[in-house]
């Protein structure tokens, strides 16, 4: 019986399970489903090859012809996903531009017999706008809430957190993104872009959706996590790339911000997927400069020329642009802490009381901002227009909604413009455009600026957080350009200098504020080049981001970061706390008492600790003929369920089986064991087991992992912390100290020549795809090897 073989405290093994404490008590939780705060359970990733049987027998058959076929198949699925990407992004922005410029179109067009009609109709487009994005995703996809980067971010660090990257959150994400960004709201559409190119790739790495029917079996090619993981870095990319028209970025960003993991091979295929996202980009923008997109012309996707502005800067004016990275570290730092307290209080308070509340608050939401875009500029005395300048080619005024500067909003006289409504009654993206804006000196008032800093910047706050998908890429934009240009305002009275722009200011305040609330840098500077065609400012953008990252880190941590920590994904940061360097890892285990199986195990027993636990991993132990327990290696909760739903492994006889004989097949290949992505995946409820069935046994060596990584009880925890996270580990067994050593490996040992028999080199990668045919079973004596200690010895002389 199992609990004969059952090893309660025992020495050859214990086991650091799937989370590493990372918080500041150190405390260890047990394996299992994480809960994140919303109610998703979150799952570790195998990232982690099973190098079991199968798998070693499938690598055998590989050959040169199907290694060159596997990595052509990559380099198409990334081909695919920029394509994928690039036309979600260009549909998104088609929409919500058009969406808008009819409803300023609109407006406009009411409020010049009455302002009161035009303010109904507003507020009224706005919500039914904003109520179709909350209904979307409060009755449809729930995941697809929020800019979906903690959650990328959680994936790519080893999380599964359910329901992220399926195809109903894809579409929720789409178009939810359409309704909150057209309807108005103090967000934008850069995050959920990323969390949207996460989803097609992911979805083209499973082949498709089976629950709606979509999906292709041409298509399931990559089966492991690991590939997925590449397939799902490659769509971050492309989705920075796609929402900021800046492919280098995009690469930086995956590389930066959300990748735990990175080899030089997975660069060349992410910056490729970047590159094919502006092809097409590229090519959609100049299809729609004939008119056949509607209010999409020219602008649409995030990018603001600014090559006519400042020429050149002075050293004197590096202490001012020094001031704005101070500023923008305190007000990220701030934003990020007063997120943290809003995102609590309203997790605590009203999303408990359900779906009716989300869209209630959202409703609420979308009216107060129309209020503060259309009202606060009717507050606003308007100024007359300056004097027309042929070389600027700005015209004033501009009617409310068009692109350019110099809105007439509310003025008496058709020579005079609003300069609050310049950028409260437009789009973000006009808006942004106004402020960088050369050559349009004193366009705004001092007064009106702060006006916008102080309402934005509270929207923002408020708005964050809501049921709808929500960037901070472009409302950080618009609050850093505007404290930027009141700087650039005061540096121009100041200097009495005429080739200083306040745009410019504009831009460093933007890139100031990003950095001290997102802590990006190398990313976020080549992406402000990128989008403002001007590499000029390249040192003065890297100085306030430098500035404003450090001041923002004395406070607390990044946007992202801080969010993750309030959804309960228990990210494993870059670096480990102070305190790991005091730990071992076998004080990391605890007291814990490790649970394992024996190799023969009966049917009734598996049934019964997974029914009783919640582990996905269990170390399998055998004996040597003196009686000495051996660790022969590890396997998994989820192939079990696979064992037990199939039933094919089963046997009557509690022997283990013929190690030699050809009556034995193994009737599973790697991919079955697959789970889905984002997929809750087999469930021990879902298992139904006869009287029978419950009475026989399975041998576990085919399909445990022989050589799971292993660390001493005595290594400091900050090792298995940086082994842990850098190799995307899901487990870690803790052993003592072994008592002899075999061999000693070196760098030369690793350097095997092309002429070495490819077989072993074929077996470092990373993916199965399964033959269908069933292969006979053999054991060789390299892979009977246990985990710990001498052989297990068995009398083969007989056969």
């Amino acid at each position: 019986m199992l609990s004969n073989h059952l090893q309660n405290g025992i020495e050859t093994a214990k086991l650091v399970w799937s989370r590493i404490p990372n918080s500041e008590d150190g405390e260890v939780e047990g394996v299992g489903l994480l809960s994140t705060s919303d109610g998703n359970s979150a799952e570790s990733l195998d990232y982690e090859v099973i190098e079991n049987y199968a798998y070693r027998e499938e690598q055998a058959q590989r050959g040169k012809l199907y290694v060159g076929y596997y990595v052509a198949v990559k380099w198409f699925f990334a081909l695919l996903i920029g394509i994928g990407t690039g036309l979600a992004a260009v549909f998104i922005n088609i929409s919500v531009e058009n969406f808008a410029g009819w409803k300023f179109e609109l407006t406009f067009k009411i409020i010049q017999t009455s302002y009161l009609a035009g303010f109904l109709v507003y507020v009224l487009i706005n919500l039914a706008l904003v109520f179709s994005s909350v209904y979307i995703i409060t009755h449809f996809a729930p995941a697809a809430a929020g800019s979906g980067i903690p959650e990328i971010k959680g994936y790519l660090n080893g999380i599964d957190i359910h329901g992220i990257l399926l195809f109903r959150t894809l579409i929720g994400k789409i178009f939810g993104s359409i309704g909150s960004v057209g309807g108005g709201l103090a967000l934008g559409k850069e995050g959920p872009l990323v969390h949207t190119g996460a989803c097609i790739a992911s979805l083209l790495g499973q082949g498709g959706s089976t629950k709606y029917h979509l999906s292709s079996r041409w298509l399931q090619v990559f089966k492991s996590d690991r590939d997925r993981r590449d397939l799902v870095t490659c769509g971050c990319a492309a989705g920075v790339a796609a929402a900021f028209r800046a492919p280098v970025g995009g690469v930086l960003f995956a590389l930066e911000e959300v990748t735990s993991w990175w080899r030089s091979q997975l660069m060349w295929r992410v910056f490729f997927t970047s590159a094919v996202v502006a092809v097409v980009v590229r090519t959609a923008m100049g299809w729609c400069k004939s008119g056949k997109c509607g209010h999409f012309g020219s602008g649409g996707f995030i990018i603001w020329d600014i090559k006519d502005g400042q020429e050149d800067y002075s050293f004197r004016e590096l202490l001012p642009m020094a001031v704005i990275g101070v500023i923008g570290g305190l007000l990220g730092a701030l934003f990020n802490q007063l997120t943290i307290y809003v995102t609590r209080w309203r997790r605590n308070h009203l999303h408990k009381k359900g779906n009716r509340v989300k869209i209630y608050e959202a409703c609420l939401i979308s009216v107060l901002t129309s209020v503060v875009s259309f009202g606060l500029p009717l507050l606003r005395k308007c100024s007359p227009c300056p004097e027309a300048d042929t070389e600027s080619g700005i015209e004033c005024p501009q009617a409310p909604g068009i692109y350019g500067n110099y809105v007439n909003f509310y003025c008496s006289n058709n020579k005079e413009y609003n300069d609050l409504a310049t950028i409260f009654f437009n789009t973000q993206d006009d808006a942004i455009r106004n402020l960088f804006s050369a050559k349009t000196f004193r366009e705004f008032s001092a007064q009106s600026l702060l006006t916008f800093l102080v309402m934005f910047y509270t929207l923002a706050v408020v708005t964050f957080g809501t049921a709808v998908p929500a960037g901070q890429f472009v409302p950080g934009i618009m609050i850093g350009s505007t404290y930027g240009r009141l700087v650039g305002m005061f540096v121009v009275n100041f200097y009495q200098k005429l080739n200083i722009e306040e745009g410019t200011y504009a831009l460093l305040g933007a890139a100031s504020f990003l950095g001290g609330s997102m802590r990006m840098t190398v990313s976020l500077c080549v992406i402000m080049v990128e989008i403002t065609n001007n590499l000029k400012l390249l040192p003065l953008i890297m100085l306030v981001l430098l500035i404003s990252k450090a001041v923002g880190d004395a406070f607390n941590e990044g946007l992202y970061e801080e969010q993750a920590r309030l959804r309960s994904i228990p990210l494993l940061e870059s670096r480990p706390k102070y305190k790991m360097r005091q730990m071992t890892a076998k004080e990391a285990c605890g007291n814990q008492k490790v649970l394992s199986l024996p190799r023969v195990v009966k049917v009734a027993d598996v049934f019964s600790i997974l029914q009783t636990n919640k582990h996905n991993g269990f170390p399998v132990i055998d004996h040597s003929r003196s009686g000495e327990t051996l660790v022969i290696g590890l396997v998994l909760r989820s192939h079990l369920l696979v064992l037990l739903q199939s039933k094919l492994d089963f046997q009557h006889s509690p022997l283990p089986c013929d190690p030699t004989g050809g009556s034995r097949a193994i009737r599973h290949n790697f991919s079955e064991f697959a789970k889905p992505v984002s997929s809750k995946g087999l469930s021990i409820d879902d298992i139904h087991l006869s009287s029978d069935d419950l009475e026989m046994y399975i041998d576990l060596a085919p399909f445990l992992n022989p050589s799971p990584y292993v660390v001493p009880e005595d290594m400091s925890l900050t090792k298995v912390y940086n082994l842990f996270r850098q190799l995307g580990l899901r487990h870690v067994f803790v052993v003592p100290r072994a008592p002899r050593v075999i061999g000693l490996i070196t760098r030369k040992d690793l350097l095997i020549e092309d002429t070495e028999d490819s077989a072993i080199l074929e077996l470092q990668s990373t993916s199965v795809r399964g033959h269908r045919n069933r292969r006979l079973f053999t054991r060789s004596t390299e892979v009977d090897r246990p985990l710990l200690g001498s052989l297990v010895v068995q009398d083969h002389s007989a056969s």
